[in-house]
């Protein structure tokens, strides 16, 4: 596969990790969707391997995500101010700490929204909690499978696959 086709690849992926903190856009699947295409084009031994073991993750995640409680997004009052904050702080933490760091990312993320809005260090910890009881776990289990695949698509691209 050429540059410019890699390019688009990434792309596609980047779309479908920011597409999960994006109601209503299917990013999992858009995720998926770019690995698919990546292997097709690369036809080779490790490319399929990373699209069979993501797609059996993604599908994992997927029955993970509807089993977990229901998100109460307007009770604790979720923007998208604060989603894009918290996004940015998972992809941050993912790009520091490989992998591990998107967790604590995230939450940062959500931290230093409030903390922004709110003013004090109290209200916008309580806040932080209040959030991620109603839609970090779902959110967070879903962006970190997403971050794995990239990761790992990332990892056999520089392998020279």
């Amino acid at each position: 596969m050429d540059l410019p086709q890699l390019l688009l690849v990434g792309l596609v992926l980047l779309l479908g990790v920011v597409g999960v903190l994006v109601p209503g856009v299917p990013g999992t699947w858009l995720v998926w969707a770019g690995l698919m295409w990546w292997a097709l084009h690369e036809r080779a031994t490790a490319a399929w391997t990373v699209l069979v073991a993501a797609t059996a993750l993604l599908l994992v995640v997927q029955v993970v995500k509807w089993l977990l409680p229901p998100r109460r997004l307007r009770g604790v009052g979720v923007t998208s101010l604060m989603a894009v904050y918290a996004g940015a702080g998972a992809v941050l933490g993912f790009v520091l700490v490989p992998v591990l760091g998107a967790v604590p990312g995230f939450v940062g993320g959500i931290y230093l929204c409030e903390r922004r809005r709110l003013g004090t260090h109290g209200e916008a910890w309580a806040s932080v909690r209040a959030v991620m009881r109603a839609v970090g776990t779902s959110v967070l289990v879903e962006l970190f499978a997403c971050l794995l695949v990239v990761g790992a698509w990332l990892g056999t691209v520089m392998a020279g696959v």
